[in-house]
């Protein structure tokens, strides 16, 4: 920045993750406890769907188990699962981009999965040793909010306790049915298209996409991190 130059201001004043995909590999421990990634893309398919089209909150870990039976897998995959959770590792820039960012602008996470094993996903994204948010002011699980995405309530909880309107307020999403739920808070969306999803034809299109998070940083703050 030259010299008496002023900062360039953000161009969001928050921004919001999905954490299950945008955040972290839960594809490759999906796959592990799946048996290979043939049947664990089937599950993993099943359990957006599932979630997604669920609304009230209700136990994760049953729909987690239903969904495994729609793949032809046994329902005790979901406690497997749940025992392997601490595997789940974050995608590899996602130290870099949260490093940028913090500080910033305010971080927060909307996730699909209950309120415990929501805490201990933040806390592998986070890289937080001994557990804890760490960059993240706010986090809202379903089970908190009451309701999955895309249910209104889940990103309204994150904007109400971030304190910061739904226009100024980039939702990073993972999975392509959070281009439906942003959109309709009127939050814009960078998806962060990791493992080449495809989105339904009348998905509200993001601000940008990308397969890794590189663009993110630029994006929010309007100048190189």
């Amino acid at each position: 920045m030259p010299n008496g130059a002023a900062p360039v201001p953000p161009r969001y004043d928050a921004v919001v993750f999905d954490l299950l995909t945008a955040l972290l590999d839960s594809w490759t421990l999906w796959n592990a406890v799946a048996g290979g990634e043939g049947p664990g893309r089937r599950w993993r398919a099943a359990y957006l769907a599932r979630t997604y089209a669920t609304g009230a909150y209700r136990p994760y870990e049953h729909i987690v188990a239903e969904a495994a039976l729609e793949a032809a897998l046994p329902a005790e995959r979901a406690d497997e699962l749940v025992r392997r959770w601490d595997e789940l590792a974050s995608w590899p820039d996602v130290p870099a981009t949260l490093a940028a960012l913090a500080g910033r602008v305010p971080l927060a996470v909307v996730t699909n999965c209950s309120a415990a094993l929501a805490d201990r996903a933040v806390a592998r994204a986070a890289g937080a040793a001994a557990g804890g948010p760490g960059p993240f002011a706010v986090v809202v699980s379903a089970e908190r909010a009451g309701a999955y995405k895309p249910s209104p309530r889940t990103y309204q909880l994150a904007l109400d306790e971030l304190g910061v309107p739904a226009a100024r307020t980039l939702f990073v999403a993972g999975s392509p049915y959070d281009l439906y739920g942003a959109a309709a808070m009127g939050m814009p969306t960078f998806w962060h298209n990791r493992v080449g999803l495809v989105a339904p034809s009348d998905a509200p299109p993001p601000v940008d996409a990308a397969r890794t998070l590189a663009p993110l940083p630029r994006l929010v703050l309007g100048s190189p991190a």
